[in-house]
C-alpha cells in the first residue's frame, strides 16, 4: 500500500515538468510587469489548490483507482466517465511520450553518442521505466519517490545559485516600467494565465491511486495539500530566481527561459547544467504518466468499458495488460511525434473540462446524496468549488476563442465519442 510521501512524491513528479522550463519565456512576452508577471503564477496555483480541495472529498469518498474518470462516471454515468476516462489516458500515454522525446534529444546534446538518436533513446527511456513498474507497485513508488526527490534537489540548487549569482535582474528600478491597462494587457493576462493552469496541471497525481493509498481518508488530503503547496513554492522560487537573475525582456519570448539563466549563472557550463536539470526532472514525470495512464485504463476496463483483460493485475499488484498497453501508446507517440501533436494539442482542450465535471460531480453528489459518508468534506462549499468551476469555465471560453481552430477539432472529438463508447461497451460484452 501507498502513503502520503508516495502522493507527494507522484504530485510533484507528474506536475513539474517541461512546463516550467517553457512557460516563463511565454509570459514574459505577454506581460512585463515582474509582478503581474508573478500574479499569474500566484492565481494559478490559487486554482490549483480551490480544485484541491474539491477532488479532496471526491477522492476520499469514493476511493477508487482511475483518477477523475471515477468522479464523473459515479455522478454523471457512464457516458461523461468514457469521455473523461479515455481523453485522460491518451492525453497522459501522450505526455509519457513527449516526455520521453525531450529526454531523448537533451541526451543528444550531452552525449555525442546518442546525437540523432532521439526517437531510440526515448523509447528505451519510456520501455525502461514500464519494465520497473511491471514489478510490482512497490517497486513503482520507490522509484517515483527517488526520482521525485532527484528532481526537487536539482531546482533547489538551481534556484539558490540564481539567487547567488543574481544581482537583481527583473527587480532594479531600471528594468521596472510602469503598467498600462489596456486591452493587449487583458489579452496578454489570460494567455498567460492559460499557460500557467497548463503548467500547473497534474496536481491531482495522487487520486489516480485511492483504492492503492493506506488510510485515503487522510493520506489522500494530506498528499493533495501537501504537493500542491509544494509545488506552487516551487514554482514561485524558480520564477523569482529566473526574475532575479534576468531582466523581463531577455527572458520574453525565450523557450528555455531557464536555459540562459543557468547560462547566465554557469557561463559556459550553463547549457550543460540546464539540459542536466532538464533530464533529472522528466524521470520523474514519466515514471508518473505510466503509473497513472495505467490505473485509468485498468479502471475503464474494470467497469466494462473497455476488454475485461485490462483489469488483470499480477502479483505485485500492477495492472499488466494496461500497462503494457500504455507503455505502446507512449512509444507510437515518440515514433509518430510530430504527427501526433496535434492529437495532443486537441486532447489538452479536455484536461481542464476534465475538472470542469469533477467540480461539477461534487455538486451533483452533495445534493444526490447527502448522507453518504465523507471521511473529508470540501473546506468553504459551494463557494470554492464554485470559485474552482467558474475559473475552469472562464479557461474553456479562452482557449475556445485563443484556440479556435483546435477547440473546434475537440468538439468534433466529443461528438463522435458517443457512437465509439456504444462500440466499446459491446466489445466489453463479447469480451
Amino acid at each position: 500500500m501507498l502513503g502520503v510521501g508516495f502522493g507527494l512524491a507522484v504530485i510533484i513528479g507528474n506536475t513539474i515538468g517541461a512546463g516550467i522550463f517553457r512557460t516563463p519565456g511565454n509570459i514574459a512576452e505577454h506581460l512585463q510587469s515582474p509582478w503581474l508577471f508573478l500574479g499569474v503564477w500566484i492565481i494559478g496555483g490559487l486554482y490549483a489548490l480551490l480544485g484541491a480541495v474539491a477532488l479532496a472529498e471526491l477522492g476520499t469518498m469514493l476511493p477508487r483507482a482511475g483518477g477523475q474518470y471515477v468522479f464523473s462516471r459515479y455522478a454523471l454515468g457512464e457516458y461523461a466517465g468514457f469521455v473523461v476516462g479515455w481523453s485522460d489516458w491518451i492525453s497522459t500515454c501522450g505526455s509519457a511520450g513527449a516526455v520521453a522525446l525531450v529526454i531523448g534529444q537533451f541526451s543528444g546534446h550531452l552525449i555525442p553518442r546518442l546525437n540523432g538518436k532521439d526517437v531510440v533513446t526515448a523509447t528505451i527511456v519510456a520501455i525502461t521505466f514500464a519494465l520497473l513498474q511491471w514489478r510490482g507497485v512497490n517497486w513503482g513508488s520507490r522509484t517515483q519517490n527517488v526520482t521525485s526527490l532527484l528532481k526537487a534537489v536539482a531546482f533547489l540548487i538551481l534556484i539558490a545559485a540564481a539567487f547567488i549569482a543574481g544581482n537583481g535582474g527583473a527587480f532594479t528600478t531600471a528594468a521596472t516600467a510602469p503598467v498600462t491597462v489596456n486591452l493587449g494587457l487583458l489579452t496578454g493576462l489570460v494567455l498567460s494565465l492559460q499557460a500557467v493552469i497548463y503548467t500547473y496541471d497534474g496536481w491531482s497525481g495522487v487520486i489516480y491511486f485511492s483504492e492503492e493509498v493506506t488510510d485515503p481518508g487522510r493520506n489522500i488530503p494530506r498528499a493533495l495539500f501537501g504537493g500542491v503547496i509544494a509545488v506552487i513554492v516551487i514554482y514561485l522560487l524558480v520564477n523569482v530566481a529566473l526574475l532575479y537573475v534576468l531582466p523581463i525582456s531577455e527572458m520574453a519570448g525565450k523557450d528555455f527561459a531557464a536555459g540562459t539563466a543557468a547560462q547566465a549563472i554557469f557561463g559556459p557550463h550553463g547549457d550543460t547544467v540546464f539540459r542536466a536539470l532538464t533530464i533529472v526532472s522528466m524521470l520523474s514525470a514519466i515514471n508518473a504518466y505510466h503509473l497513472m495512464s495505467t490505473r485509468v485504463l485498468f479502471a475503464i476496463s474494470r467497469d466494462g468499458l473497455f476488454l475485461k483483460t485490462g483489469a488483470h493485475v499480477n502479483a505485485g499488484g500492477t495492472p499488466t495488460v494496461a500497462l503494457l498497453m500504455s507503455a505502446i501508446v507512449a512509444v507510437l507517440f515518440i515514433v509518430f511525434g510530430q504527427k501526433f501533436e496535434t492529437v495532443l494539442t486537441v486532447l489538452a482542450f479536455f484536461f481542464v473540462a476534465n475538472y470542469t465535471l469533477s467540480f461539477i460531480s461534487l455538486f451533483v453528489l452533495r445534493r444526490r446524496e447527502p448522507n453518504k459518508e465523507r471521511p473529508y468534506r470540501a473546506w468553504g462549499h459551494p463557494w470554492t468549488t464554485g470559485l474552482a468551476l467558474a475559473g475552469s469555465l472562464l479557461f474553456l471560453v479562452g482557449a475556445i476563442v485563443s484556440d479556435t481552430k483546435n477547440s473546434v477539432y475537440a468538439l468534433i472529438l466529443l461528438a463522435v465519442s458517443y457512437p465509439v463508447f456504444r462500440l466499446m461497451k459491446l466489445g466489453a460484452r463479447s469480451d
